[in-house]
């Protein structure tokens, strides 16, 4: 079969397509015909960084929706002809290939009403959102929320999710992007280039701060976000936690959340990995329903794929880039 195949780390120059076997079905497992694949940062990431558990070549491609051609012993709940999206694990060979084993347990159906493309394009992006907005922190009774970088994956999820239960969102964005949030349902955008965050959110909030705050930044930004948090305020990050210790004790009385999608394969806790696939198709099936964009602004031929990465390295792409495998 055809891969795109990283033939060692640390450069995305190192990719290229080539001829390898196609993989066998294990137990527990799907072997599924890629029909689509989302483009997300940790890819171009890990194939710069390289992961301790790979052998080259190695297939990166951490999200990807498709056909079941073959199912492995164990792996119930599956037909042949069955169309699946998920969310694979990042230690082993992944998406961007005509063919792809993935986990049974992990693995979603796909609405009649939703495409392959829209399918893939809520897997890694919006289960983060979805996990963060939904399972790690508690809205219920929270008015005011703070979504870094909007005009993301990530972001564009979250602010949807966001206002769904009722939220005031509040999302950072360069002045270009400020249109294309505020069509998904922000409230406020801050040009995080030009504005002081810390100062808008305070005066916003009439010094209060925000309940709430999705940093999908870094460490840095995230230690900033202890400033724009209301007491007993929750932050969760994706990238990079907070410094604690700039805080006096029992002055904000913060709730913390790490978010790490990924974990849940590494965990091998079977509830976590099934959660990935839950996660799935709750979104997919608000895709169905019109409650959702998929925020696809960009779908790609494969040829493209390498090229798409680049483009996603530079940090400026707006919602999600899908590949037609």
């Amino acid at each position: 079969m055809q891969a795109l195949l990283l033939k060692e780390s640390g450069s995305l120059d190192h990719l290229q397509w080539g001829t390898i076997e196609t993989p066998v079905v294990q137990t527990g497992q799907l072997l599924v015909q890629v029909k689509a694949a989302a483009l997300n940062p940790v890819d171009y990431k890990l194939a710069i960084n390289g992961n301790a558990n790979w052998t080259y070549p190695h297939i990166p491609g951490v999200d990807l929706a498709g056909e079941v051609i073959g199912i492995g012993e164990e792996a119930s709940g599956f037909q042949v002809g069955d169309r699946v999206a998920i969310h694979t694990d990042l230690t082993k060979n992944g998406g961007f290939a005509e063919q792809a084993v993935v986990s049974a347990k992990a693995a979603a159906l796909i609405p009649n009403e939703v495409s392959y493309e829209e399918a893939a394009s809520i897997l890694c992006a919006g289960m983060t959102a979805y996990q963060a907005v939904i399972q790690k922190m508690n809205t219920d009774q929270k008015q005011t929320i703070l979504i870094h970088a909007g005009a993301g994956g990530v972001g564009g999820f979250a602010i949807q999710l966001a206002k769904q239960k009722g939220l005031k969102v509040f999302t950072t964005a360069s002045a270009e992007n400020h249109d294309w949030v505020r069509k998904l349902g922000a409230d406020v955008a801050i040009d995080y280039k030009h504005e002081d965050v810390t100062a808008r959110i305070l005066d916003e909030t009439h010094g209060r701060g925000v309940d709430l705050i999705l940093n999908t930044v870094g460490r840095d930004v995230a230690t900033q976000d202890l400033e724009r948090l209301a007491f007993s305020g929750q932050l969760a990050y994706i990238a990079g936690g907070p410094d604690l210790s700039v805080l006096k004790p029992f002055s904000l009385s913060p709730s913390i959340h790490e978010v790490a999608l990924g974990a849940a394969h590494a965990s091998e806790d079977e509830a976590a990995i099934q959660n990935l696939a839950f996660m799935a198709s709750e979104l997919m099936n608000m895709i169905a329903l019109k409650q959702l964009d998929p925020i696809i602004t960009e779908v790609l031929p494969r040829e493209e794929l390498v090229n798409g990465l680049k483009k996603l390295q530079g940090r400026h792409v707006r919602g999600k880039i899908i590949v037609k495998m």
